[in-house]
């Protein structure tokens, strides 16, 4: 059968909202709260990294609506950036997303789901050996996640609807099991702990894990907050993958904008409730010394005793499958696009028999695979959230530029708030940024450097041709 020329919008309101709840919940909820609450020490301030986090990528969803109603097409916030600012600005995400953003996303979810697994199944440790090639070993854990990347690659190239069905299924078996988790939860909060947890709810200090405790000055803890939201901000990402797949929605137009605001809500409620459940059955000592920061597996062993380890390891390996399976589907999009404007390789821009970018999906999955042999979550995590944020605020702050260059464009829908929300959504972006610059480098040059990197590849590739590219109509897709 020969290749498809054009894409098959089958994908309806309730996919496009799995996709986008989906694609959010991974592995982080169940962990990073560890880190937030040894930064930020009491419960509502913990409560208000996550409050402050959805409150950011609720206001950044419907701002993309806007856009995503201007520009129903593959490729989503790619195209958005180039629209508004140049080629170049476009590639350069194009460039960090698939060097860094989507595919080592994907490889610290691959890493979660098989460190999970190791709970049911020890031989599958992190910790062993597989495969010792003398540069460098390999654990069972790494091959696993290896394993799910190109299998789930493999289910993403036989269709839309192939992919369709695994992220609906395993999207709404989580936000059963979680709100399941919560309601379990809330059932058991002991009166005690809540109370505790809550005299000082507002007193601000570094909490280490062996219950030491350091008081803030004004600045540090604006950088401690900062900080905090690093993980926390990591864990609500990937709300914007709705938009890549544009081309394969039915109703583009109406349907993305509602998934993007449809699903971010339902995923920050589920988020900030599963914090209050932590504070109601868990201290503040014990959600900041969990082991390996697996509050989830801490929770759960207080509420259901000893068979909890084994419920939250389904639940996160559930919840991880789920999250890659989105995160696979959708990445793929965005190089196919890149590639029809000439910044990426020829043979991405085609598409299979099956009417998807099969080679693009396959050389993302490479990639992934490539960054699962770090085998370090954390490393990937700290790396993604200021490159994120950077590409966020660029792209809100294109709304106002478009507004400006294309005034007669057909707008279906605005920004929501505008321009109070996506003003305030542009300062709140800028100021985590520079609060990680100053107290936490480390979390931003390795991404911000490979992001920079991409500028010679660009006119390596050739200025000139891209230049011409831009100026030529862009495909129906």
């Amino acid at each position: 059968m020969e290749n498809s020329t054009s894409f098959k919008p089958s994908l309806r309101l309730m996919d496009a909202t799995m996709l986008v709840a989906g694609s959010m919940i991974g592995s982080g909820i169940f962990i990073v709260s560890a880190d937030i609450t040894r930064n930020v020490g009491s419960a509502g301030w913990l409560l208000f990294v996550w409050l402050i986090t959805g409150f950011m990528t609720l206001t950044a969803a419907l701002s993309y609506g806007e856009l995503s109603a201007m520009f129903p097409r593959a490729g989503g916030q790619y195209v958005y950036l180039k629209e508004a600012y140049s080629p170049l600005v476009g590639f350069l995400y194009g460039w960090s997303f698939f060097t860094v953003i989507q595919t080592a996303t994907i490889a610290a979810v691959g890493v979660a789901f098989a460190k999970f697994t190791a709970y049911l199944i020890p031989q599958l440790s992190e910790s062993l050996v597989a495969v010792d090639l003398g540069f460098v070993t390999i654990s069972p854990a790494q091959l696993l996640s290896i394993l799910v990347i190109v299998f789930l690659t493999y289910i993403n190239t036989r269709g839309v609807n192939s992919g369709k069905i695994v992220q609906t299924i395993f999207t709404m078996a989580k936000l059963l099991s979680l709100l399941g988790l919560i309601v379990f939860g809330l059932f058991s909060l002991k009166a005690s702990v809540w109370n505790e947890n809550w005299k000082n709810a507002w007193s601000m200090h570094s909490l280490s894990a062996n219950g030491s405790i350091a008081s803030y000055t004004t600045i540090a803890a604006l950088g401690a907050i900062a900080s905090a939201m690093v993980g926390s901000i990591f864990s609500s990402d990937s709300w914007n993958n709705v938009t890549f797949i544009a081309g394969e929605i039915k109703n583009p137009k109406r349907n993305i904008g509602l998934s993007l605001a449809l699903g971010t809500l339902i995923v920050t409620v589920i988020y900030i409730l599963t914090n209050v459940m932590y504070t109601g059955v868990l201290s503040l000592h014990d959600i900041a010394s969990a082991d390996k920061d697996r509050v989830g597996v801490v929770a759960s062993q207080h509420i259901f005793g000893s068979s909890g380890t084994v419920i939250i390891a389904l639940l996160i390996m559930v919840s991880t499958f789920g999250c890659n399976n989105g995160l696979i589907m959708s990445g793929a999009r965005v190089y196919y696009s890149m590639a029809k404007d000439r910044l990426f390789f020829k043979k991405v821009g085609t598409l299979n028999k099956n009417s998807v970018p099969g080679f693009g999906l396959w050389l993302q999955c490479v990639f992934a695979c490539l960054w699962s042999l770090s085998g370090k979550y954390g490393d990937l995590l700290d790396m993604i959230s200021f490159v994120v944020v950077v590409f966020y605020v660029l792209t809100i702050i294109g709304i106002f530029i478009l507004r400006k260059k294309m005034p007669n464009a057909e707008r279906p829908y605005k920004a929501f708030g505008y321009p109070v929300l996506p003003v305030i959504y542009i300062i709140m972006g800028i100021a985590f940024c520079l609060l990680l610059i100053k107290y936490k480098p480390a979390y931003t040059y390795p991404g911000l450097i490979i992001t920079l990197t991409g500028i010679p590849v660009y006119y390596l590739i050739g200025g000139s041709k891209q230049r011409k590219a831009a100026e030529l109509p862009v495909e129906s897709l």
